[in-house]
């Protein structure tokens, strides 16, 4: 069964602050309007590695995108390139990396921060550069595309909480208040997309330690959130679930034919029939 998918990434969210800083997210989880279930990120615990990891299902030694200092388009198949090769449409909010690595790289802010093309694998774009560009500003940008495009494949990519936590700390009130932030901020747009049919994926890349960084084994750099929000979704709690089977299962929401790790059971009866 087909449907449109929603996937949020909330950039250096650990699973002990997303746990309980997350107030709309877990509120529509007591109503039984979403399921909240958390995840071991693969390693290295670093955003670009991770970012592939999500949309291709590729762990960091197997992509080749072990580091932030890999700059090059994915040699993976992404879930955009998936959904467009199927007559899906696509849309990105998101920082600048995810251009690189599904679009062009080096990312050119003069001609890459907007992208509009029928013909490449994230269709309509709108990119920014700044970790501190705000979480409110860049929902409004992701909800802006949906009104204008329509895509079938939406990714909303924030940087806010891990910006904050290179600076302050995971166990730090400024982290957390910023992970508050962008909860509310989400608050005004999940309804919508709700509303709209849509089923949506609210994760995080990685977490944060109180050294203010990431990459290793720490259970706060390597222990993530992951809600589930939709009927596409199965109301059940999923304690197994890997980084890797994210794109899968996406993609199998998303009714497109893949040969992608996905974990059938975070999916409802009804999305897995075919």
């Amino acid at each position: 069964m087909s449907n449109r998918v929603i996937l949020v990434i909330l950039d250096g969210l650990s699973h002990t602050v997303g746990h309980h800083a997350m107030g709309h997210l877990n509120a529509l989880c007591e109503v039984g309007r979403g399921t909240y279930h958390s995840l071991d990120c693969e390693l290295p615990a670093i955003s670009r590695p991770l970012y592939e990891c999500l949309l291709t299902g590729d762990r960091p030694v197997d992509s080749g995108v072990v580091n932030n200092d890999v700059v090059r388009r994915s040699l993976g198949t992404s879930l955009f390139d998936l959904a467009t090769q199927q007559g899906r449409r696509t849309a990105a909010a998101a920082y600048h990396w995810i251009s690189e690595l599904y679009l062009e790289a080096p990312f050119d802010r003069t001609r890459h921060r907007f992208r509009h093309d029928a013909d490449v694998a994230i269709q309509a774009g709108l990119f920014y550069w700044r970790d501190h560009y705000p979480d409110d500003h860049l929902f409004s940008d992701a909800e802006m595309l949906r009104r204008l495009h329509d895509p079938d494949f939406l990714l909303v990519h924030s940087m806010n909480i891990d910006d904050t936590g290179h600076r302050h700390g995971g166990d730090s009130p400024q982290y957390r208040n910023a992970a508050r932030q962008a909860d509310i901020a989400l608050a005004d747009y999940l309804p919508r997309w709700l509303a709209a049919g849509y089923q949506v994926m609210v994760t995080a890349d990685h977490g944060m330690n109180a050294d203010r960084s990431h990459s290793g084994t720490l259970p706060e750099e390597r222990h993530v959130p992951l809600w589930t929000l939709g009927s596409g979704f199965s109301s059940q709690r999923v304690t197994d679930l890997r980084q890797t089977e994210v794109c899968g299962t996406l993609a199998t929401l998303l009714g497109l034919h893949h040969d992608k790790t996905l974990n059938a059971a975070l999916l409802s009866d009804e999305s897995t029939a075919q």
